[in-house]
């Protein structure tokens, strides 16, 4: 029986579809594809994969910049966040999540705003 949210989301090869689906949605959104106008997007990916599996309980390491350091010069607002939010929450959605696992992965979530807005 699946005991963490990366395991009952089906592991890595189900968070790397999950990943590719929410930039599907976060770079048709005027709102924040800007953001990713000279971002490697592979690279991107990649990282949001390893970030995802880490927070959600995988056995993977993240090794990534810390969240400021990421954010750092983008002056992210709160629009931007939930935006992002939005197109995170209708990937894991779209991917089976129970609502129960949906509340805690935004939880989770959640506790980024912080360390991204403003930056």
């Amino acid at each position: 029986m699946p005991t963490t949210l990366y395991e009952k989301m089906g592991g890595e090869s189900a968070i790397k579809e999950m990943v590719d689906d929410f930039y599907r949605d976060v770079l048709a959104d005027e709102i924040v594809s800007h953001f990713f106008d000279h971002t490697d997007m592979e690279k991107q990916r990649r990282h949001q994969t390893a970030f995802i599996s880490y927070a959600l309980g995988g056995s993977q390491q993240y090794s990534g910049r810390s969240m400021e350091k990421a954010h750092a010069g983008l002056n992210l607002q709160p629009e931007h966040f939930d935006a992002i939010v939005k197109h995170l929450t209708d990937a894991i959605i779209a991917h089976g999540a129970s609502q129960e696992d949906l509340d805690k992965a935004l939880a989770k979530i959640a506790t980024l705003k912080d360390a991204v807005l403003y930056k």
